[in-house]
């Protein structure tokens, strides 16, 4: 049986949270026992998002396959159940690529090639595929970036025109829209919305369901008038007003407001009852805590908080884990001092966690970070860049080998303690030629590692060019640094730890991407356990 199909669209402003809707869509279908997929469209021209800057784009997330995708993957996977791969994530780059070498090959047989019918119908394509995936997909949602009316986006919402012209009972359209508060004349205004549904439906596109994203719950007057001026029932327009607690509050709020049974009803699907039992135990358990941490985040683009989006949300599911509130601090790891003065910028947290990155910058506020926090006995938390720089921390200032670095910052160092991997010498191509994706971790027995996933072997998804150097393993675990986890084969270290710490671990992989609300990461439960035993041991 064919899978249906929910497309969601915006209008007025970028970052009204299409893909959280989306994700809490997903999570609302799965509630009542259907099989879900789940594929974000990005209208630029970027192959993947693996090349862009953190600043302008926010966090690379990265699936099992290895693909380097949106960030909005990143809620599909917190919300959901859904299988996430490359089929999850299609740009206008891999489109054009991918029609282009068509083209080169012959395949159109001497034809003008043309957006349509050529472009939109590998759009298409990529549709079809995502609702494959798996075999029981009842639903595939399909999230449209960029906001109607962008003219790069307008091949997309041509193919969804053809697509519902060619599935009509098997399509619905959810337009998320901005219904703005004026304050100077208190006012809700209404015409961005009608502008940006007159733009639909310009392209051909009715919508079925109005999102309006406001900050207060719309009255029945203005439900009215949107439901009048945009010729959609007045029961599919829904207000997705702006949560006070937390963004895990979305899905309960659209419930309520009955959403899924309307998209249920618009697209026949079975008539079960939605169980958010789990979800409500995980939300009471953040209304209630028991008491409150605070975690040090030393990185280089925390300007930009979406830049480390999954690493925030994992640090919060430990916290809901272990039942108390969590407080975040962002300290710029380039600010950060020489000596004795990194006590004093970075002081009065409980714990603190060194993401990934890229470059020299801010690479000795990491290390200076690293050294007070295993000096101090404070819990501490590496994960890829930050393992890398617990390990090189150690080698300077525990093996003394002072000029101890990773390549990636000092080519010539006479003591790399990171190195790349020899696959990776001599490519000159950027874009995802990193070690990508899934790979399985042997744990040690009788360590930190062992003790928070209590099983042997994990998998767990890498993005990354640089590793630990072998050369230095045997030196380095005399002195005291565990390497408590391998790849599967046995050679790489994957897991560091530091002997003599109350909880100081780092890991070459990225644990934020596969951690929910409702099951937490271990490693993040226990990083959040091990800050609030220290911080009953302190005071």
């Amino acid at each position: 049986m064919s899978p249906k199909y929910i497309f969601i669209t915006g209008g007025v402003i970028s970052s009204l949270g299409k893909g959280l809707t989306s994700a809490a869509i997903a999570m609302l279908l799965e509630s009542r026992g259907l099989h879900v997929s789940l594929l974000k469209l990005d209208p630029y021209l970027n192959v993947d998002p693996g090349t862009m800057n953190p600043f302008q784009h926010g966090e690379v997330y990265v699936t099992d396959d290895g693909a380097e995708t949106d960030l909005d993957l990143g809620h599909y996977y917190r919300y959901s159940n859904a299988l996430l791969s490359r089929s999850s994530n299609a740009t206008s780059g891999q489109i054009y690529d991918t029609v282009i070498k068509r083209e080169r090959r012959g395949d159109y047989l001497g034809k003008t090639v043309q957006v349509i019918p050529h472009v939109t119908d590998e759009i298409k394509q990529r549709i079809l595929a995502s609702g494959k995936q798996e075999p029981n997909t009842d639903v595939a949602i399909i999230e449209i970036g960029g906001t109607v009316g962008d003219i790069e986006s307008l091949p997309f919402m041509e193919a969804i025109r053809q697509f519902r012209h060619e599935r009509p009972k098997d399509c619905i359209n959810i337009h998320l829209t901005y219904v703005p508060y004026v304050k100077a004349a208190g006012e809700v205004k209404t015409k961005p919305t009608q502008h940006s549904v007159q733009v639909l439906r310009e392209i051909g596109i009715i919508p079925d369901v109005i999102l309006c994203r406001c900050e207060h719950s719309l009255s029945e007057e203005i439900k009215d008038k949107i439901s009048l001026f945009c010729s959609v029932p007045k029961e599919a327009v829904i207000d997705e007003v702006d949560v006070e607690f937390s963004i895990y509050e979305v899905p309960v709020s659209l419930n309520h407001q009955g959403l899924d049974v309307k998209i249920c009803h618009m697209l026949s699907l079975p008539p079960a009852k939605a169980d958010l039992s789990k979800w409500e135990e995980m939300l009471h358990k953040m209304r209630h805590p028991k008491e409150k941490v605070v975690i040090g985040i030393v990185g280089k683009y925390l300007q930009h908080k979406d830049a480390y989006k999954s690493v925030f949300e994992a640090l919060q599911h430990g916290a809901i884990a272990n039942q108390v509130e969590i407080e975040i601090r962002s300290f710029e790891s380039d600010k950060i001092l020489h000596g004795d003065d990194v006590s004093k910028i970075i002081e009065g947290c409980d714990g603190y966690l060194v993401p990934g990155g890229f470059g020299e910058r801010g690479w000795i506020g990491k290390i200076m970070t690293a050294k007070y926090c295993r000096e101090n006995k404070i819990p501490y938390f590496g994960l890829c860049l930050g393992m890398q720089v617990l390990c090189v921390e150690f080698a300077r200032h525990v093996l003394g080998l002072k000029d101890a670095n990773s390549t990636e910052i000092d080519p010539n160092t006479p003591h790399p303690v990171i190195s790349l991997l020899s696959e990776q010498k001599g490519v000159e191509i950027m874009g995802g030629t990193m070690r990508l994706g899934a790979f399985n971790c042997l744990i040690k027995s009788g360590t930190k590692a062992e003790k928070a996933y209590k099983k042997q072997v994990v998998s767990e998804r890498h993005r990354h060019r640089f590793e630990f150097n072998n050369l230095f393993k045997e030196q380095c675990e005399a002195a005291g640094l565990i390497l408590s986890g391998t790849l599967e084969n046995g050679l790489l270290p994957e897991i560091a730890e530091i002997k003599d710490h109350p909880w100081m671990v780092g890991v070459q992989y990225h644990p934020e991407f596969k951690s929910k609300p409702t099951d937490p990461h271990p490693l993040f439960r226990d990083f959040i356990a091990a800050v609030i035993e220290r911080k009953k041991t302190y005071l």
